[in-house]
Formats: C-alpha cells, sequence, structure tokens
C-alpha cells in the first residue's frame, strides 16, 4: 500500500515522460528545488535568532536575522535561475566493449544573458560532472555508465542539478534522452589463429579481384573505398554500385561463425569472432564476417572493422539497428 503510494506521488509530482529527442527546454513546470541539509541547518538557526531577539528584545538581533532571512530567500531565487530555461540535447556515446563503462555526454545551451554556474550532471547521485555555461554558448558534460552486457545501452534517467549560489537549496531537473552507446563483445584472449583464407576455389586462395582491369559492378557496402564507387551510374539514379577489377588478387579471409569449434556457447563465440575482427584489421587483411542471420562482405579498414563489431554486438537482441 505505501509502496503504490509513493509510486502515484511520484509520478504526479515528476511526470516521467520517457525518452525524449531533439532539444529539452528547462522550463518552470520541469525544475523542482528543495532546501539542501544546510539549507535546513540555516532556516533553524534563524528561528533561534528570531527567538532570542523576541525574548531579550534585541533590535541588532531582529535586523540581522531578517538581513539573513532576506539572504536566504534570494539565494533560492537565484538557485532555481541558474537551472531554469536552459535547453538540454544529447550527445553521442563512442561504442565501448562489454565491460567497460560508456561515457554518455550532454549538450547544455545557456539563451540568456548571465553566466551558469556550477551545473552538475549524475546517474547515480555519487558521481557527478560539473560545467559551467557561458552566456548564449554550449558547454558539454558527461556522465559514466557502466556496460556489462553487449548491445545497445541506455543511459536510463539522468539529473541535471546545481547548489548555486550558497549551497542552501537544491534544484534539479529530471532528463532522459534518446541516446544509446553500442557495446561490442569483449574480445577473448589472444589465442585461438585466425581462419585460413578462404574463397570460392578453396582455402589457401586468393581473392581474385585486383586493382587493374575492369571486371564489373557490385552493390555498394559501407567500407568500400570512394574510389571505386561508380559515381556516372549513381548520377543515372541507379543507386550506389562499386567497380570490381580482375587482375592482381589480394589475401582474404571470412570468419565464419562454423569455423568455431564445436560446443562453443553463443556469448564465447561472439567474443571470438571480435578478437577474430581485431586481429585481421590489425594485419591489413581484407576480411567479410558471417554469422547466423548476418553477412557483412569482404573489405578492409576501419569502417569494416566497426561494421563487424556492431554485427556481433546486435546479435539476436531483437533490437536490430539503433
Amino acid at each position: 500500500m505505501y509502496a503504490a503510494l509513493k509510486n502515484q506521488l511520484y509520478t504526479w509530482l515528476f511526470r516521467p515522460r520517457g525518452p525524449e529527442g531533439g532539444v529539452i527546454v528547462l522550463g518552470r513546470r520541469r525544475v523542482f528545488i528543495l532546501p539542501t541539509r544546510h539549507g535546513l541547518t540555516f532556516a533553524a538557526v534563524l528561528l533561534l535568532m528570531l527567538t532570542g531577539s523576541i525574548n531579550y528584545t534585541l533590535s541588532l538581533g531582529f535586523v540581522l536575522t531578517f538581513l539573513l532571512a532576506a539572504l536566504g530567500i534570494n539565494a533560492m531565487i537565484y538557485t532555481f535561475r541558474n537551472l531554469a530555461n536552459l535547453s538540454v540535447s544529447g550527445g553521442r556515446a563512442r561504442p565501448v566493449y562489454a565491460g567497460d563503462s560508456a561515457r554518455f555526454t550532454v549538450n547544455i545551451e545557456n539563451p540568456g544573458d548571465t553566466t551558469r554556474y556550477s551545473l552538475g550532471l549524475t546517474r547515480d547521485k555519487k558521481n557527478a560532472d560539473f560545467v559551467d555555461v557561458a552566456p548564449r554558448s554550449t558547454a558539454t558534460v558527461g556522465t559514466v555508465v557502466a556496460a556489462p552486457r553487449r548491445g545497445i545501452l541506455r543511459p536510463g534517467r539522468l539529473i541535471l542539478y546545481t547548489r548555486y549560489p550558497l549551497g542552501l537549496y537544491y534544484a534539479w531537473s529530471y532528463l532522459e534522452l534518446d541516446m544509446h552507446c553500442l557495446v561490442y563483445p569483449r574480445p577473448a584472449p589472444p589465442g585461438l589463429a585466425l581462419p585460413p583464407a578462404v574463397t570460392s576455389s578453396g582455402e589457401g586462395a586468393e581473392r581474385g579481384q585486383g586493382q587493374e582491369d575492369f571486371s564489373g559492378l557490385r552493390q555498394y557496402y559501407r567500407g568500400d573505398s570512394p574510389r571505386h564507387v561508380a559515381w556516372k551510374a549513381a548520377a543515372r539514379d541507379q543507386g550506389l554500385l562499386t567497380k570490381q577489377f580482375a587482375g592482381r588478387a589480394d589475401t582474404e579471409l571470412w570468419l565464419d561463425w562454423e569455423r568455431l569449434p564445436p560446443g562453443m556457447a553463443v556469448e564465447d563465440r561472439l567474443s571470438q569472432l571480435a578478437r577474430w575482427v581485431l586481429d585481421a584489421h590489425a594485419a591489413g587483411l581484407s576480411f567479410g564476417l558471417r554469422i547466423p542471420g548476418t553477412r557483412v562482405d569482404i573489405a578492409t579498414g576501419e569502417t569494416q572493422r566497426e561494421h563487424c563489431l556492431e554485427a556481433l554486438a546486435l546479435f539476436e537482441t531483437g533490437t536490430g539497428k539503433p
């Protein structure tokens, strides 16, 4: 009964909205404020001072008490104004490996003519990063979120808060931004050697596609060199196609799910494939990836590495592309 009432009160007060895209403006209805422990202590001291001034008819005591009370009221106004009317949007998070921590960034725009001081961003209410935002400018602040499993990681509800200027009040706003981070499988330790190169002609063969004689067009895949894109075909609304050449051949290999030892668990297979992707990229090889339901055609370079790791991260997550 108590938990249900607490949840209803929480929903009524803070109105959870779910992930929000675009720019969020922190209007008056989105900023909350309460006194801190120091603020409550300050109020208790003022009450004692007022009681003593009344009891002993101290004129200077009244003056000091009311002066400090006015200071406290002004501090409340400035604390609220330090957070109100800011524009907040989500930044991009770099992919990480499972077991690491992802860093999510938030862009804070100050449309006003006064500097906003000591704005903190936190997720767990324990660790926070702080930033000052100059007038009519934008600043970036981040928070770290643990990434224990592969897949798509979302930061959940973040808290943007401030205690400026005197620390007597705590003003905050809840942010649930529509942003995510891709979490790759944790690469297995080095040990299992790369599989041998394979083409249609068997193991140990070569690719059969060189850089000398034009042999045709194929569908464009992310990671193909822009120099090999058939731009004239694209201008004729035929889509993006890549030129193929015959002549000098390059060594290639397929990183295949079926080439892993039988009986290996799914997550172990993904970790080993991630290790192979990193090893093949480090060796400068042309490689492709084949896993159940997904095929990444042979290419090379940073884009190919990221494409393969992304396919491994999203394997059977039911989310598809983020």
